[in-house]
């Protein structure tokens, strides 16, 4: 398998292990992944309720907790790691800054366009910028918008099809869509990101994402011109994944027909393992009295039919009855726990199997 460069980087393979929160992937799943060869990505996401006994203030624990995190990760590994940040938080800034300033190695950004990422940077800064789009159109943008700011150009791009867990870059219509495919956006992007690559003398490896779950896959998109790939899915039932055991139990006993798309308070459709707490949302059951943490620039209390931080830390915890798990479409593939190194085993087999 070709290994990745992101920079000056260099990923012996070329896994990006997606960032999951609250809580899935912290720094025991990113190091894991960071000693095998692929890239440990911590999740940002809900850091303030995992520390909130170091502080009541949510925004004030979430930079505490991602310093600890990174601390813990780099304990762990010498390998490359990243942190996964959404722009849709309301503390977007802080977390980015934050990663930067703790020398991360790359800050992954999606759920939004990251337009002014690039402004964090400071002149010493070695940190790589990866935005997450979910089209070719997206892509422009941000190139344009980053080149013509901050003369600064993505150190690659990550594209996440519909296939995906968690919050989606899609309407709900263009889910089931071919021409929203995975297989159709990879060339896409990569025919847009060669415009400024061939512009401005830059290599932008487009990393694709959404629904790849072996070394089959991995071999299938890179033969469409993507550097990489990001998988999160996979990495759930694995000894070293941070998620409790009854959350990591829910994929394993999920069925195909158990993966649904559910409304989010974040205003975005999300792929879910159907629950107790889902179905009562659906029979508008639930409704949060307050917003207690203000994390998500797009969530209207008086509209949201639930606290989605409250729901996937419960989740997290293993509490179905209040909270429900994130998955990718194949999550219903999961059939036991594993270790990370059997898993990077097996893409590697599996990689090789298909180019023979």
């Amino acid at each position: 398998m070709k290994s990745l460069k992101i920079g000056n980087l260099a990923i012996a393979v070329p896994v990006i292990q997606g960032g999951m929160g609250v809580g899935i992937s912290l720094s025991g799943l990113a190091a894991a992944v960071a000693n095998e060869g692929g890239v440990g990505v911590i999740s940002s996401a809900g850091l303030g309720l995992l520390y909130k006994d170091f502080s009541s203030d949510f925004l004030e624990a979430s930079i505490y907790g991602l310093k600890e995190e990174i601390r813990k990760a780099r304990e762990k590994t010498k390998g490359i790691i990243g942190v996964n940040v959404m722009v849709a938080m309301s503390n977007f800034t802080d977390m980015v800054k934050t990663a930067i300033a703790e020398k991360i190695d790359i800050v992954i950004a999606g759920a939004g366009l990251p337009l002014d990422m690039p402004s964090f940077l400071k002149k010493e800064s070695k940190t790589k910028l990866v935005p997450i789009v979910s089209s070719a159109r997206a892509a422009k943008i941000i190139c344009e918008k980053w080149k013509s700011n901050y003369d600064y150009l993505p150190d690659a791009v990550i594209v996440e099809g519909p296939k995906a867990g968690g919050h989606l870059g899609f309407k709900e219509e263009q889910l089931g869509d071919a021409n929203f495919a995975l297989e159709k956006l990879v060339p896409e992007i990569v025919a847009e990101l060669r415009v400024f690559e061939e512009r401005y003398n830059q290599k932008i490896p487009l990393i694709a994402a959404g629904g790849i779950y072996t070394g089959h896959d991995i071999h299938e998109i890179l033969k469409l011109g993507a550097s990489g790939v990001q998988m999160g899915t996979r990495f759930v039932a694995t000894h070293e994944c941070d998620a409790s055991a009854a959350f990591k139990q829910s994929y394993i006993d999920a069925e195909e027909k158990d993966i649904e798309i559910i409304k989010s308070p974040v205003g975005m459709p999300g792929r879910a393992i159907i629950s107790h707490f889902i179905e009562k949302v659906r029979d508008g059951r639930k409704q949060p009295e307050k917003c207690p943490f203000k994390c998500i620039r797009t969530c209207d209390i008086s509209k949201s039919p639930y606290c989605i931080i409250v729901a996937l830390m419960n989740a997290f915890k293993g509490n179905f009855e209040n909270g429900y798990a994130f998955a990718g479409a194949n999550a219903f593939r999961t059939t036991k726990i594993s270790s990370v190194k059997e898993i990077f085993q097996s893409f590697l087999k599996e990689y090789r199997s298909s180019k023979a």
